[in-house]
């Protein structure tokens, strides 16, 4: 597993290791249980160069949850760039919510890694927390919501999120869910009437 330490990868390799990730998401997204060899195979790489970026199943399993993390937490910038404050923040909390729900079968591979390897929370809350900082701070200058929102009164508020079951109606539940969460941030925002 890359670590933050280490020399950056060639091209070649990192597009290895990018596609290894994509083709685990969507297997490990199928079935928990997916073959590391079929992995590797739909990956186009030998075995011997998916060993040597993932030494392990749970070493997999976790830099997929650590990399789409940082895909969500990556967009909060891009979004920011081309759109309004509170609309950044508002179409980021519905990405964040189709991440959750598409991602709800990988939730079993994950948390058979995590029976080893300890919890997930320290891989995906550092970058979410930078996004929701960046989107807060612009948000709060921009006069679109109330101020002093910390980035865990957000988290907190958004918790309910993981408890909308990925089957059934879920978007319209997380819609519902979202905008009473953006009404409450809306409420005492000095730009508001």
């Amino acid at each position: 597993m890359q670590q933050p330490n280490d020399p950056p990868l060639r091209s070649d390799a990192q597009r290895n290791r990018e596609r290894i990730l994509e083709v685990a998401l969507t297997e490990l997204t199928r079935s928990a249980e997916a073959p590391l060899s079929t992995i590797a195979k739909k990956a186009g790489v030998g075995q011997g160069t998916f060993y040597r970026n993932f030494p392990n199943r749970e070493a997999l399993v976790l830099e997929v949850y650590r990399y789409e993390m940082q895909q969500v937490a990556d967009a909060a910038a891009q979004l920011l760039e081309t759109r309004p404050p509170d609309q950044a923040l508002r179409e980021w909390m519905s990405r964040l919510a189709q991440y959750a729900m598409a991602k709800a079968g990988l939730a079993d591979a994950m948390r058979k890694a995590t029976c080893s390897q300890g919890s997930l929370a320290g891989l995906g809350h550092a970058p979410l927390t930078s996004a929701v900082t960046l989107l807060l701070s612009a948000n709060e200058e921009a006069g679109t919501i109330r101020p002093g929102v910390t980035p865990d009164d957000f988290l907190l508020a958004i918790a309910g999120l993981w408890q909308i079951g990925a089957h059934g109606d879920w978007e319209t539940r997380a819609t519902r869910l979202l905008d009473l969460v953006m009404a409450g941030l809306r409420a005492g925002a000095p730009g508001r009437p």
